[in-house]
């Protein structure tokens, strides 16, 4: 698995969000809510999605368990708010570094992916975790529940401090 390191501009997003943990899992209603209702959003500016998380703290790998609580966002991207918005939830994605990863399989093979990004990559980069969401750009080599299915994995970063 390879990484490429991108800064990502601010970004305006719209579509819904629910808390839940990996033990109270509630990514299927999440997007069960927000598919039907996708083309009302005004403003897209592609056909991509994105699987957001937001920690309460900086994302702790190692003290992560299954229930920890975080909230979970489906959204589209979007050029301006629009005026339909109060059907949903809108947020800007701040800008910043992100370590980028290419997602190949299936959700269940998500773990390996996450293992080798927080248990190899990180702690060889010259990166430390930053307190920005995480996503998942699902574009048009996305498919749900299929083992040829392909997903960028975008991890926040900045350089970790010289001493």
């Amino acid at each position: 698995m390879q990484a490429r390191v991108e800064f990502l501009p601010e970004k305006k997003l719209v579509g819904i969000s629910m808390e839940m943990s990996l033990a109270k899992n509630r990514t299927y209603q999440l997007w069960s809510s927000f598919m039907p209702q996708r083309d009302l959003v005004e403003n897209k500016i592609d056909s991509n999605f994105y699987s957001l998380q937001i920690y309460d703290k900086v994302f702790d790998p190692k003290a992560f368990k299954p229930t920890t609580d975080f909230v979970k966002w489906a959204a589209v991207e979007v050029s301006e708010f629009g005026s339909n918005e109060t059907d949903f939830e809108t947020m800007v994605l701040p800008e910043g570094h992100y370590a980028v990863f290419l997602h190949k399989g299936l959700p269940s093979d998500f773990p390996k992916s996450f293992q080798f990004i927080f248990g190899e990559w990180l702690p060889k980069s010259d990166y430390i975790l930053d307190d920005r969401p995480h996503f998942e750009l699902l574009g048009s080599k996305y498919k749900n529940n299929h083992p040829d299915s392909e997903e960028e994995i975008w991890i926040p970063i900045k350089p970790k401090k010289i001493e």
